[in-house]
């Protein structure tokens, strides 16, 4: 499943995301959401998200 939609993603969900300085790489990182940081109830390159770590990105697969 794509990072996409807003409603598909909650704190707590497993995710893949490319950090801004991997997106020419599209180097995934992988983590869990602890904030969801987008407004809108979509976006086309991906849900920006902050993980337990503190890293942010947007979403590019949800791992179920």
């Amino acid at each position: 499943m794509d990072g996409n939609n807003r409603a598909d993603i909650k704190p707590g969900t497993h995710v893949f995301i490319v950090q801004k300085q991997d997106q020419r790489t599209e180097k995934l990182t992988e983590g869990i959401v602890k904030d969801i940081l987008t407004n809108s109830s979509n976006h086309p390159h991906g849900i920006k998200v902050r993980l337990s770590n503190g890293i942010v990105g947007r979403v590019k697969q949800i791992i179920p």
